[in-house]
């Protein structure tokens, strides 16, 4: 049976997660957040005190990374504990970016990912999902918006948290992560050239799910 794939690649910060997330349950699509493999990559490296690659690299058969999907909601576990909640943090979300540019890394997701997308109807959402991951995607989105838009409504999402960072600190590791996502040597972040590009700086969550929504619509001639 063909499945459906859709691809929404962008920079951190931009929405894709919340945006993928909204959109796959309106079409009843599963949502795979990529962006939790590397996380918790990340927070195996954090827990196990990894500081070199080929440390990590070597670690790589150890880790067993699971995804499950209940009620539509992706929760991921890591050597059997649910790790859904603890890979977001601003030290594992630098650590996932840090991993991510690591090849043994990716090519020890990428299966993982290609059987998700070959096996269910997909909104896939990262970085580099409509270049490498899902070159054949049905539709690919590049989702995004200026840096200081994305650093705040990250600080709004995390204010009410203790440890909240300053606006400034987040606004510093979004564009620390961009330099470093488009500078990696392996599946660096860029558009596809058969992507979309759908710019969010102005528009409100649900402006840009209708929009996403119709550009899938029209490419797939879906009924509302």
């Amino acid at each position: 049976m063909k499945t459906t794939n859709i691809a929404i690649d962008g920079p951190a910060g931009a929405g894709k997660s919340s945006i993928a997330r909204e959109i796959s349950s309106e079409l009843g699509f599963i949502y795979v957040d990529t962006g939790a493999l590397y996380r918790t990559i990340a927070l195996y490296a954090h827990r196990h005190s990894i500081e070199s690659v080929e440390m990590l690299i070597r670690q790589l058969d150890e880790i067993e990374i699971e995804l499950s999907f209940i009620g539509g909601t992706q929760r991921i576990s890591l050597c059997g504990e649910d790790v859904t909640d603890d890979i977001r943090t601003p030290e594992i979300s630098m650590g996932a970016s840090n991993v991510s540019a690591i090849p043994e890394v990716r090519n020890f997701l990428f299966d993982l990912q290609q059987k998700i997308a070959r096996e269910h109807n997909v909104i896939m959402d990262g970085r580099d999902i409509g270049t490498v991951v899902l070159p054949d995607a049905d539709l690919k989105i590049f989702l995004t918006a200026s840096a200081d838009e994305r650093a705040s409504r990250r600080y709004m999402e995390l204010k009410e948290k203790a440890d909240c960072p300053t606006y400034e600190e987040i606004r510093a590791d979004i564009i620390k992560r961009d330099y470093n996502d488009s500078h990696r040597a392996i599946a660096p972040l860029r558009q596809a050239e058969d992507a979309v590009l759908v710019d969010t700086t102005d528009m409100g969550f649900h402006e840009v799910c209708e929009e996403i929504l119709s550009l899938i619509r029209d490419r797939l001639e879906l009924d509302d």
